[in-house]
């Protein structure tokens, strides 16, 4: 015997309406909803510059250097709305990983890691030597991706001289950094940042 349900959906058109169904048709559905309504990572556009800053600034993170580093930020965009943004600053052989917010209701959606994955295969595919990042609140967030805490004084000074490393972001951040080419840390049980990713 199959157990039958009535799931309710919304249409576009903001009505409700019923179907029945098997539990395992449900399950598929609901599956595939999901995916259809995940945020779709891609390339910065010249466009998105605005709805970046707006969310940036909601989430407490500077916007100095952002706009001459955009070529090499990636966005999450759901529908036409920018729910995430991550930032690639490129320092000669090194680059600096910025700027990583997401808005709070897609906090804990796996949208973050999506950002900071396409971010790291981006600066591989351009054969950086080592990623940098502060960080005020994602200290324990970070290391999942094969970051690990160091010294200001380790930081290369091509990295030291961007504008978020040397003033806009406050002394006392954690500074971690990532070799290329080091694979992120399945399993860990790193938690998520509570407000912002960076």
């Amino acid at each position: 015997m199959r157990l039958r349900r009535h799931v309710l959906f919304l249409t576009e058109e903001g009505t409700m309406t019923t179907s029945s169904t098997t539990q395992r048709d449900a399950s598929t559905h609901d599956a595939a909803h999901a995916r259809d309504d995940a945020p779709r990572v891609r390339a910065a556009a010249p466009a998105d510059l605005a709805a970046v800053e707006t969310l940036l600034t909601a989430s407490g993170l500077p916007l100095d250097g952002v706009r001459e580093a955009f070529a090499t930020f990636v966005v999450a965009e759901r529908g036409t709305d920018i729910v995430g943004v991550a930032g690639l600053e490129v320092c000669c052989d090194n680059a600096l990983l910025r700027s990583v917010a997401v808005r709070p209701e897609w906090r804990s959606h796996g949208v973050g890691r999506a950002l900071v994955t396409r971010v790291i295969a981006d600066a591989e595919s351009r054969g950086i030597r080592a990623l940098y990042l502060l960080t005020t609140t994602a200290d324990r967030y970070f290391p999942s991706f094969g970051f690990r805490t160091i010294a200001r004084e380790e930081v290369p000074a091509d990295v030291r001289a961007t504008a978020e490393f040397s003033g806009a972001c406050c002394a006392s951040a954690t500074v971690m950094c990532r070799e290329c080419g080091v694979p992120e840390v399945r399993g860990s049980a790193s938690p998520q940042p509570n407000t912002r990713d960076s």
